[in-house]
């Protein structure tokens, strides 16, 4: 760590009996003493005022390299484009899959923005494609790239701001209105916009950690995003029960693949699981009695990250809950009906080889897009065409929505609603508000039976 103080002394040129640099410029940082030799009297004064000038301006000094901190920071400066993969490098290790992807994609779309000039700048999927898939995957980094990402990435090399530039705060301002944008130039999603400002203050923190910057400007930066609707679950998207059941049937009556998967999906509608803690369910975390409710203990997922962003080189990454430590447990009540699909599905199929539930018909881990497809040809048989037509269950993630939603209107507590799904009680509220506000009459009847028996 860089040990700053205020004890500066600066002391007359010196000239010396030297014929190579004959013009001393000589000063103390507390008790170090400190010297630069010069060839002439102008560059040697120069030097001088430069010090002469910062310690004016009551600016800390380097013990060690007896430099002000503006001089200082300008001789460890480096290019935007080098810092954002150091901050990459550092956060490889210790990230999923998954966040390596969403580091690289915020990486990739501020980059961009912090550049000299455009003059040059190659057509913007090449930038993204360059960007993502090699300058900020660290996985590759060993690999040679595409001679047409060779050259995006020397420009970005060459053209890229020096990381001190940012402390202009219309730089970052740059910056942030970049990440707002998707490729097509249409405005991302509020969650997407928030999540890479995040990693951009991150980013910026760590150039003041790196001492590239003497503070981080974001946060005092006036810059609001884009406004846009909250995040809610739109209840045209989520299909009720008698829906709910007409979709699982469809998905056992088209193939035997749709038989195999159509406990998968049930795990989605009864537990409100998602995709990729399904894809990681075990035998031995199911309690499945002959009779009653059962229960599942959620401890790990599965989430398609891609080959190229995991340390094991599969497709899946392997993980804990998310958003939870690597240990946590998510404990699910689950129906009879979901208990006799589970049953029924281990009596079939048997489990994989480490106590998985659902693999495919090679005892591989289930695919999206294979599911995607069992999925929509459910829509297709179960759904009127006006309904397919619409938003109504178009992803299979709607049933897990449904799953809430259904728990909500049948009067069970946001807080334990909240702890079933994995949720906290504030993004419950705010992404299934509409659902919540459908008990206003109920509530509103309740108070006028007190209200009159008071009165």
């Amino acid at each position: 760590m860089t040990e700053w103080t205020y004890d500066v002394k600066i002391w007359a040129i010196r000239k010396r009996d030297s014929t190579r640099k004959p013009y001393q410029v000589r000063w103390g940082t507390g008790t170090r003493p400190h010297s630069e030799s010069f060839k002439t009297s102008g560059l040697a004064e120069s030097r001088r005022a430069q010090l002469m000038t910062a310690a004016r301006k009551g600016e800390p000094f380097d013990v060690e390299s007896g430099l002000p901190q503006s001089l200082l920071t300008k001789e460890r400066d480096i290019s935007w484009y080098e810092h954002a993969r150091k901050y990459i490098a550092m956060k490889w290790d210790h990230s999923p899959a998954s966040t390596r992807r969403t580091l690289a994609e915020a990486m990739a779309t501020v980059t961009p923005a912090l550049v000299k000039n455009t003059k040059g700048m190659p057509e913007p999927r090449l930038v993204r494609t360059a960007l993502y898939s090699w300058a900020f995957n660290k996985n590759r980094w060993q690999e040679d790239p595409p001679a047409e990402v060779v050259k995006v990435l020397a420009w970005f090399e060459t053209k890229s701001l020096p990381t001190s530039a940012l402390a202009d705060r219309m730089q970052v301002r740059a910056a942030l209105d970049a990440l707002t944008k998707k490729l097509d130039g249409k405005t991302a999603a509020a969650s997407v916009i928030r999540r890479k400002r995040a990693i951009f203050h991150n980013a910026l923190g760590y150039a003041v950690d790196a001492e590239l910057l003497s503070e981080n400007p974001l946060p005092r930066v006036q810059w609001k995003a884009p406004e846009q609707v909250e995040e809610e679950v739109d209840p045209a998207c989520v299909p009720d029960p008698a829906q709910a059941a007409k979709l699982l049937a469809a998905v056992r009556d088209q193939s035997p693949r749709g038989r195999r998967l159509m406990p998968f999906f049930g795990c989605m509608y009864y537990a409100a699981a998602r995709p990729a803690e399904v894809i990681g369910l075990r035998l031995q975390d199911c309690d499945l009695p002959r009779r009653g409710w059962g229960k599942l203990r959620l401890r790990e997922t599965r989430p398609r990250s891609g080959s190229a962003w995991t340390d094991s080189g599969e497709a899946h990454d392997k993980r804990g809950l998310k958003h939870r430590p690597r240990k946590a447990v998510r404990e699910v009540p689950i129906p009879p009906d979901l208990v006799a699909l589970l049953r029924w599905h281990v009596m079939a199929y048997g489990t994989a080889p480490d106590g998985r539930l659902f693999r495919t018909q090679r005892g591989g881990l289930i695919q999206d897009t294979g599911y995607g497809e069992v999925w929509a040809e459910a829509r297709t048989r179960a759904l009127t065409p006006a309904q397919r037509g619409s938003a109504l269950a178009k992803r299979p993630y709607d049933l897990r929505h449904a799953a809430v939603s259904t728990w909500l209107s049948s009067g069970v507590e946001p807080q334990l609603v909240a702890k079933r799904a994995g949720h906290s009680v504030a993004v419950l509220f705010r992404v299934y508000a509409k659902f919540l506000s459908g008990g206003d009459e109920a509530a509103n009847a309740k108070i006028s039976a007190r209200l009159e028996g008071r009165s």
